[in-house]
C-alpha cells in the first residue's frame, strides 16, 4: 500500500494538528546494544514467525507538505507495528498464564520463565508466586495511543535524523561503542549513542520492553495493574503519568504527550484495539501476531471476530 492511500485511510481520527515535539533523550538508560534492546522474544512454540513487514524500514516522510497528510501517513505505518508487537505480548502474557496454574513445570517451561525473568528484569525464585506475579505486571502491553504520541514527539513524526538512519522512533540509547548514532553535542566524556535498530517494529518492540522493565517507569506499570485488577480498559492518558521520568521536562513531558493523545484523537486507536483482541481465542491471536498483510491490521480492517465484551 503506498503512503498516499494510508493517509487516505486514516484521514478520519484526524481532528487537529499536534503540538510539535522535538527528539528529547531521555537521561536514564534505556538502551544496550541492538542486540540486547531490540525486544526479542524467547523461543516459544505458540509465537508464530514473525511476517516479512514487519522488517521492512521507514517510509521517507519529509516528502508530505501537508501535515495533516503526513500525520495520516505516520498513523498508519505506525498502527500495525504496534498491533503486531502487542499481539505476541498477549500470546506470551497467555502461556505465562497458562504456567501459572500448572502444579509440576517441566525444565523447558523454567527455562522459558528464566529467560523472561532475565529480560523483563525479574529477580525471584523460579517458579514461585512471587515470579509469577511479577513477570504478569511486567509481561504487558502498551495502549497504541501512547506509543504513537511518544514515537510522533520523539521523532519529529518520523523525520529526525535518528528516525531515518536509525529506525529510532523514541530517542532510545544504547551503551557499546558502534551500537548507534552519535548525537551532535554530546558532552565531553559521555559514552552514549542513539540505538539503531533493524526496522521501525523493532523500536516499537524494544520501547513496549523499556516501559515494562525499567525502574524509572514503575508508576507506569502500577496504573496498569491498577486498571488490570479493576478490568478497566488500558489508556494511554491514564498511563502517561509514568513517564516523569522519560524527560527531564517532568509533568511538562507528560502534559505535552497527554496533548498529543487529545489533539489527535489518538484514543481511537486504544478503542480499535481493544475491539480487535476482544476474547480472541487462541488461534486467533496467532492469526493476529502473523498478518501477512500490514493494511489487515489497520483500524476496522480485521477479519478476525470476537464476542462483545470487554477485552
Amino acid at each position: 500500500m503506498s503512503a498516499g492511500t494510508r493517509a487516505i485511510m486514516l484521514m478520519v481520527p484526524l481532528i487537529a494538528f499536534a503540538i510539535g515535539g522535538g527528539l528529547y533523550t531521555p537521561s536514564e538508560s534505556s538502551g544496550q546494544s541492538r542486540s540486547d534492546n531490540n525486544g526479542s522474544e524467547p523461543a516459544l512454540s505458540s509465537l508464530p514467525p514473525l511476517p516479512e513487514w514487519a522488517n521492512d524500514e521507514l517510509p521517507d516522510f519529509t516528502q508530505y507538505q501537508d501535515t495533516t497528510e503526513k500525520k495520516a501517513a505516520f498513523f498508519a505505518f505506525l498502527y500495525p507495528r504496534i498491533v503486531l508487537a502487542n499481539s505476541r505480548i498477549l500470546i506470551e502474557r497467555d502461556y505465562l498464564e497458562s504456567l501459572s496454574k500448572k502444579e509440576k513445570l517441566t525444565a523447558r517451561e523454567y527455562r522459558w520463565l528464566a529467560q523472561e525473568s532475565e529480560r523483563l528484569r525479574v529477580d525471584a525464585e523460579p517458579g514461585s508466586k512471587e515470579q509469577f506475579a511479577l513477570l504478569r505486571k511486567r509481561l504487558d502491553v502498551i495502549p497504541p495511543s501512547l506509543i504513537m504520541a511518544q514515537a510522533a514527539n520523539e521523532s519529529a513524526w518520523g523525520t529526525s535524523r535518528f528516525a531515518i538512519k536509525g529506525n529510532n522512533l523514541f530517542g532510545q540509547w544504547c551503551f557499546s561503542k558502534g551500537c548507534g548514532l552519535v548525537p551532535r553535542g554530546r558532552a565531553e566524556g559521555a559514552s552514549h549513542e542513539v540505538a539503531d535498530f533493524a526496522s521501525p517494529y523493532r523500536s516499537v518492540r524494544a520501547y513496549i520492553q523499556n516501559l515494562n522493565r525499567h525502574p524509572t517507569y514503575q508508576t507506569l506499570r502500577d496504573v496498569r495493574l491498577n486498571d488490570r485488577r479493576n478490568s478497566e480498559p488500558l489508556s494511554g492518558v491514564e498511563l502517561a503519568e509514568g513517564l516523569l521520568g522519560y524527560s527531564e521536562r517532568g509533568e511538562e513531558y507528560v502534559e505535552e504527550i497527554r496533548a498529543m493523545i487529545h489533539y489527535n484523537n489518538l484514543e481511537f486507536y486504544d478503542d480499535d484495539f481493544r475491539n480487535v483482541i476482544r476474547d480472541l481465542t487462541p488461534d486467533s491471536l496467532e492469526q493476529l501476531a502473523s498478518t501477512e498483510a500490514e493494511t489487515g491490521l489497520l483500524p476496522r480492517q480485521s477479519s478476525l471476530k470476537s464476542t462483545p465484551t470487554e477485552g
